[in-house]
């Protein structure tokens, strides 16, 4: 049974919509290019190892998406350094996760690379919410370099 439409008039912007959304859709749509992809109850993300941390709510039913960035040594790779952008999708109590990892050696070109993949990802997945992102800009000062010695003529 559905409800008799008015042609004459607009569907209310605030109706409510319904979807199936699983997390085979979601990592399909959303993580195609992530190192690796699972699904849990609770977060795999070490607070500890936090670099960065965003968080968009979903105020009426708890639902977020969530952006982390940290590094991590494996046990099995001491000597390897390894650089994680995280992204949860969680809606009810199911957590859709993706990690876009690169070693912390890794070229800059590939950092940039891995990194835009993440945010691209999160971004899509913020309309899940009704959330936009915005870029914003930043500025990095160059590092100061040690005093060159000149030579002088006397």
């Amino acid at each position: 049974m559905t409800p008799e439409t008015d042609d004459a008039t607009e569907p209310d912007w605030d109706t409510p919509l319904s979807l199936t959304i699983t997390p085979a859709l979601l990592i399909h749509s959303l993580m195609g290019t992530a190192t690796a992809v699972h699904t849990g109850w609770t977060s795999c993300i070490d607070d500890t190892l936090l670099l960065s941390n965003l968080v968009a709510m979903d105020d009426h039913a708890g639902n977020y998406i969530r952006l982390a960035e940290q590094e991590f040594v494996e046990e099995d790779q001491p000597e390897t350094l390894w650089h994680d952008w995280t992204l949860e999708v969680r809606i009810g109590s199911l957590l859709t996760t993706g990690h876009w990892q690169c070693p912390s050696t890794s070229h800059p070109s590939e950092w940039d690379w891995t990194a835009r993949e993440a945010s691209r990802a999160f971004e899509r997945a913020c309309t899940l919410i009704g959330r936009r992102v915005r870029r914003a800009m930043t500025i990095e000062e160059p590092t100061p370099a040690e005093p060159v010695a000149r030579a002088s003529r006397h």
